[in-house]
């Protein structure tokens, strides 16, 4: 995998072959970013890593300039993966090692972007426990952007907030929104 742009563009990142990731493709992650840059400065937001994985997507963002960037994952080989490559590019990312369905239900801090890149195999319910504990919780900025990444044959369209989708080759990403009482109607 390499970061597509930005500070530490081109720049080549080698996981260990025994951590259990499936990091997103070059090709999906500019698709995505490319989307993002037109809605966000990058070096202005809040960004919560979940099923954080290699870091990718994290390394993605700080190479474009955002400061506040939080990753959660249960392995400890990712967390400590994601510490030792984020000191060696000098990056401020911060880890939490933790099961991402307990960190939701106890977390309070807002972000504008919330990235999740859970195990495709999850159930709709699993998939679904993401954006209800995001906005039952209240953890997504008035503007902000839950991006769930998942395989082209699940449908998370039926859940609540649910905006769009975006598919680039087996990756789909679903966006979700704060949606107010407006736009229901």
């Amino acid at each position: 995998m390499r970061i597509v742009s930005g500070q530490f563009k081109g720049r080549r990142i080698t996981a260990p072959k025994k951590l259990p990731v499936r990091p997103t493709t070059d090709m999906a992650k500019e698709a995505l970013f490319n989307i993002l840059n037109n809605q966000y400065y990058l070096d202005d937001i809040s960004v919560l890593d979940l099923f954080a994985g290699t870091g990718n997507i994290s390394y993605e963002f700080a190479s474009r300039g955002t400061e506040n960037i939080l990753c959660v994952d249960q392995d400890y080989g990712c967390i400590k993966f994601i510490n030792e490559t984020a000191a060696s590019f000098e990056m401020d990312i911060q880890t939490i090692k933790s099961d991402v369905f307990k960190f939701l239900e106890r977390s309070k801090q807002q972000h504008t972007i919330i990235f999740a890149d859970p195990p495709y195999d999850f159930s709709v319910e699993d998939f679904t426990k993401i954006p209800d504990l995001i906005f039952a919780n209240n953890l997504l900025e008035t503007d902000g952007l839950l991006i769930v990444e998942h395989s082209k044959y699940t449908d998370l369209s039926g859940i609540s907030n649910y905006s769009h989708s975006k598919s680039y080759g087996g990756n789909t990403f679903s966006f979700f929104e704060n949606i107010t009482s407006d736009e229901e109607e």
